[in-house]
């Protein structure tokens, strides 16, 4: 795994939002002009990983596949030794690919076999990817209620079915070009209450909470339809993004945006969220890591504080979890109003006309994040047993801590 347990999320997302206006949220944040600076940063506070997206859009040009917005990220990433997990399709996609045809698990698995040769040839490793992010996400909100493209409405479950067989098609042709590939596979973790006065919703909020979250983890799994290829080595480590907005009433009332507010901090039907981490483990006997996380505003010390608390009692249990991603990093603008930017980072910019132009960093946050000494003293002594546990046989060409990434891959 990654030598921090803590890493950085840079927001990656790209494509068509609700008014069909195209969105890209590397360059909207300034991340691309100020990477080498972001590395840097990361790096001096202890963060040795990141979640970086290379934007499919952009690279794949109606099947040849163009590398030149990736190079920079990779080359940052090796100066600064950080460690990449590589995000292949983050919402958007190329404009000729069809998302509800027979061909578009063929043409994502020939852009997937590209990116891990490319990125074979330029970095030694470790090679983390995730094919598809938040597939149920999408589906609900792409194939479903028609937020952002393919605008679809009513064919959330046809897209969640063509998003996993994509998914497997991906992971088998990146392992094909790299064999020693690890794949984190993101989707958000949900859950529901029933309302006070509708005890008859409890069952639905039940099935809800028991298999519809999960049906994705499912289908890449094998446990559901199994036609489609999955298995428990496609599904590999569990990517659980969780905010605080992830509980909510079922059959809530929308507010003035749309939304159903989620349950308040203090409602005694909120799960902990490590006892729904716990569940995901135990459901897939699986290593999982927190691939999203955050809050906004004044809220984002406390928050952190408690997912540091989380991680340490999961990591002193012995859970199987491996990281937790701070994603955003950087504060960010709203898919569907670039003028409206949301404080969900460590770092916000100081003028969002400019957002490269300098940034504040969220002090709160960042003492909470400091504060997680004895977390990443566990995170290593789990990580030394992993290492013990597997043979090391270190080749004529292989480093000492190749070998051990290696050896922990091979357990």
């Amino acid at each position: 795994m990654f030598r921090s347990f803590f890493f950085a999320g840079f927001e990656g997302s790209t494509g068509y939002n609700r008014h069909g206006e195209w969105f890209d949220q590397v360059a909207a944040t300034g991340h691309d002009r100020t990477l080498d600076q972001d590395y840097r940063e990361i790096a001096g506070l202890g963060l040795h990983a990141a979640r970086e997206t290379i934007r499919w859009p952009l690279v794949d040009q109606r099947g040849r596949h163009d590398f030149s917005t990736v190079t920079p990220f990779i080359e940052a990433a090796k100066r600064h030794r950080v460690d990449v997990i590589w995000d292949l399709f983050h919402y958007g996609f190329p404009r000729d690919v069809d998302l509800w045809s027979r061909g578009f698990p063929t043409r994502f698995a020939d852009y997937c076999h590209a990116v891990a040769r490319f990125i074979m040839s330029r970095s030694e490793g470790p090679f983390f990817f995730t094919p598809v992010n938040e597939p149920s996400f999408m589906s609900y909100a792409a194939g479903e209620k028609g937020l952002f493209a393919p605008h679809a409405t009513g064919r959330g479950w046809e897209l969640k079915v063509a998003l996993a067989r994509a998914a497997i098609a991906g992971i088998d042709a990146i392992r094909a070009a790299c064999p020693r590939a690890r794949f984190v596979n993101v989707d958000p973790l949900c859950r529901v209450v029933a309302p006070r006065d509708r005890p008859d919703l409890a069952e639905e909020a039940r099935d809800f909470n028991e298999r519809l979250v999960f049906q994705s983890w499912d289908m890449l799994s094998g446990r559901l339809l199994p036609e489609l290829g999955g298995s428990p080595d496609h599904l590999d480590i569990v990517g659980i993004n969780y905010y605080w907005t992830n509980q909510w009433e079922l059959n809530g009332r929308p507010n003035g945006h749309g939304v159903i507010p989620p349950l308040a901090d203090d409602d005694a039907r909120r799960a902990p969220l490590a006892d729904l981490v716990r569940s995901v483990c135990k459901r897939y006997g699986r290593e999982a890591m927190i691939t999203e996380t955050s809050h906004i505003g004044h809220n984002r010390g406390p928050w952190l504080r408690e997912v540091v608390g989380m991680a340490e009692a999961l990591l002193s249990e012995g859970e199987p979890l491996r990281g937790v991603c701070l994603y955003p990093i950087l504060g960010m603008p709203e898919w569907h109003d670039r003028d409206i930017w949301t404080p969900m980072g460590l770092w916000d910019p100081l003028c969002h006309r400019d957002p490269s132009a300098g940034r504040l960093v969220c002090t709160p946050m960042l003492d909470a994040l400091r504060s997680a000494e004895k977390v990443e003293a566990l995170h290593r002594r789990a990580l030394s047993r992993l290492v013990k546990a597997a043979p090391i046989r270190l080749s004529a060409s292989e480093t000492p801590r190749a070998a051990m990434r290696n050896a922990s891959r091979r357990r």
